[in-house]
């Protein structure tokens, strides 16, 4: 998976009045979980750019000082009206533990279904993957091309040595539903042929 470092800054003071300095200098105050103790830092609002607007999942390596830590985001808390960023939680990753993370789904192919009429919903747009830090993959390629008119595409259609869907077996991931036109189409069609052929 691919990994966007952001550099920043520890943190001493943690209180509400030290947090809403930081944001008015435009900074956001966050928190590192998942080591032995929290670490509380802060960076520039426009490192987090390319992390959070964006479907796509990243890893997060993150610089204060000297020290390095990798990680995920975990939880952001975004202003209601003006959209700001308020505060970032992260979760650091080790090498030897398994991670829980959404992964996009990336659609492969082209479907028999879609090609006669048919219409590809996209029932799943993300999935919930756990994995180990360097297994976690950057989308989850769902294909498309055996599905026929009214198919559904599973989630056990999708699963991998490397990482484990946490999804029921029965989740819908993708299925081509019948239009109303070709619907119509197939009625209209269905009553031609019932219809009686008239005499010459």
């Amino acid at each position: 998976m691919k990994s966007i470092t952001i550099k920043g800054s520890e943190r001493e003071s943690v209180g509400k009045v030290a947090t809403k300095a930081l944001r008015n200098a435009g900074l956001v105050p966050c928190v590192l979980y998942g080591g032995k103790q929290a670490v509380h830092f802060s960076a520039e609002e426009i490192a987090f750019k390319n992390l959070v607007y964006t479907p796509n999942a990243h890893t997060v390596a993150i610089e204060l000082g000297s020290k390095k830590y990798n990680a995920i985001l975990q939880d952001i808390q975004v202003h209601p009206v003006s959209d700001r960023i308020l505060h970032i939680d992260f979760f650091e990753l080790f090498d030897d533990k398994e991670i829980t993370m959404e992964v996009p789904v990336r659609v492969l192919g082209v479907s028999p279904g879609v090609l006669l009429g048919g219409v590809l919903r996209l029932n799943q747009r993300r999935l919930k993957v756990k994995a180990l830090p360097k297994n976690l993959p950057d989308f989850i390629d769902a294909d498309i091309s055996p599905l026929e008119m009214g198919n559904k595409l599973y989630v056990t259609k999708l699963v991998s040595d490397k990482y484990k869907l946490l999804h029921p077996d029965n989740t819908v991931v993708a299925q081509v539903r019948i239009s109303r036109a070709a619907m119509k189409a197939a009625q209209e069609a269905a009553k031609a042929a019932k219809a009686p052929t008239k005499k010459k």
